[in-house]
């Protein structure tokens, strides 16, 4: 336990309050939980999720109605959230928006930039305040509550009304006296101690270190014959440790895959197509087009579906697409993206694969070397896969609330 950060229990505690809690959302009617919920391995089930709005869990949720109802896909996958509390970790979204770094002089690169607040323990305190702020996945749209509205003016100045909401609930505000030292009155609290709480939370939460895998790097306990056999391909022949390595198993870089497009996309003002450049979205590089981060294996077999966009549906078929992602990208279906049903949106949901040049900018753009396995290989590979799965992965040391001090609803 010592690679992993330090946790308070008391505030991964009221972490767990928090993280389960609507009252953080602009329109209190969605939480951390809802798309990162211990019965769905920490993440949705969903390839683009349904955020604001919204109704339901994992692939049952249902995109609202009326007022309420969506006004677009949250544009990437929701990522798991095992061992994220790591001392090795120091990029964190698909883009890599959020590094540790000394750059706005408060400890991190953001897209707050010097606006993030001074004193939160570490990336992922950080990494919790962002869906906050933003307005498909947490804050709402723009004249729906007074959250998104500060937001809208600046990123910054939704976070002391959301830390308004949270200390005036007398049980919250006691709370937060009792977990951390220098808080003595609930007014004293802000985002900062939201957001330590929430990271306090996730960190101890979703730890998975007794796998198989685990096993044999401890202790040398022999892997079952296919998962060791998938082990040599895994680091042999078929290259994956070649961008998934370390601890965690990712090089926390970035890499282009090829993956099949659909979606809104993550567009910018400048830019409005739908389309995902990826991490070129944070540095302006066009070097950095269409990569996304090197995601960690940990339990990777529970937390489909897979890829930046939640392509595939299946393990095997983001393995077999590594393998040769251009017959892959050809074969692909719209069927095996997992998009519950959104009339208003549908129009749009492929519509850039029919830009044909943006479809030859996306499949240039590929770091990967094609692999010939044989399906006897790619059957070991998974066994190997299914061996990093932890044994105590549906013992949580805390779970899912029953309630939380808002009264609001729990997912």
């Amino acid at each position: 336990m010592e690679d992993f950060i330090d946790t308070d229990p008391a505030q991964a505690r009221l972490g767990q309050l928090l993280f389960y809690d609507p009252i953080l959302s602009g329109n209190r009617n969605i939480s951390c939980g809802t798309c990162h919920h211990h019965s769905l391995s920490s993440g949705d089930g969903l390839s683009l999720g349904i955020g604001e709005g919204g109704e339901g869990l994992g692939p049952k949720r249902s995109p609202g109605t009326g007022a309420d109802m969506i006004r677009k896909r949250i544009p990437r996958n929701a990522p798991a959230l095992w061992n994220l509390g790591h001392k090795s970790v120091r990029v964190m979204f698909h883009d890599g928006r959020l590094e540790v770094s000394d750059q706005f002089g408060n400890g991190f690169d953001s897209p707050a930039e010097e606006w993030l607040p001074q004193g939160l323990d570490n990336i992922l305190a950080a990494q919790a305040l962002f869906p906050l702020t933003a307005q498909f996945e947490m804050a709402g749209n723009v004249g729906e509550n007074a959250v998104t509205g500060a937001v809208h003016d600046r990123i910054d100045l939704g976070w002391p009304v959301l830390a308004k909401r949270v200390r005036t609930i007398p049980e919250y505000g006691e709370l937060f006296v009792e977990a951390f030292d220098h808080i003595d009155h609930p007014s004293e609290v802000t985002i900062v101690e939201i957001g330590n709480a929430l990271g306090a939370f996730i960190a101890a939460e979703w730890i998975s270190i007794d796998s198989p895998w685990d096993d044999w790097l401890r202790d040398g306990r022999p892997l079952p014959a296919p998962a060791e056999r998938g082990r040599q391909l895994f680091f042999g022949k078929a290259r994956c440790g070649t961008c998934h390595s370390g601890p965690l198993l990712t090089d926390q870089g970035f890499h282009a895959l090829g993956l099949p497009a659909f979606g809104p996309g993550r567009t910018r003002v400048f830019d409005p197509m739908p389309r995902d450049v990826g991490r070129m979205g944070e540095t302006d590089l066009l070097e950095d087009a269409y990569r996304f981060r090197t995601p960690s294996l940990r339990n990777v077999a529970l937390t489909a579906p897979y890829g930046h966009n939640g392509a595939f549906a299946t393990l095997e078929g983001i393995v077999r697409h590594h393998l040769d992602p251009d017959a892959s990208r050809a074969a692909w279906q719209e069927a095996e993206a997992r998009l519950p049903r959104v009339p208003w949106l549908a129009a749009g949901d492929f519509a850039i694969r029919q830009d044909r040049i943006e479809m030859a900018r996306q499949a240039r753009a590929l770091d990967i070397v094609p692999v010939a396995l044989s399906d006897a290989e790619v059957a070991d590979l998974l066994a190997f896969l299914e061996a990093l799965t932890g044994a105590g992965v549906d013992r949580r040391p805390m779970g899912r609330p029953d309630r939380v001090p808002s009264g609001l609803p729990v997912d």
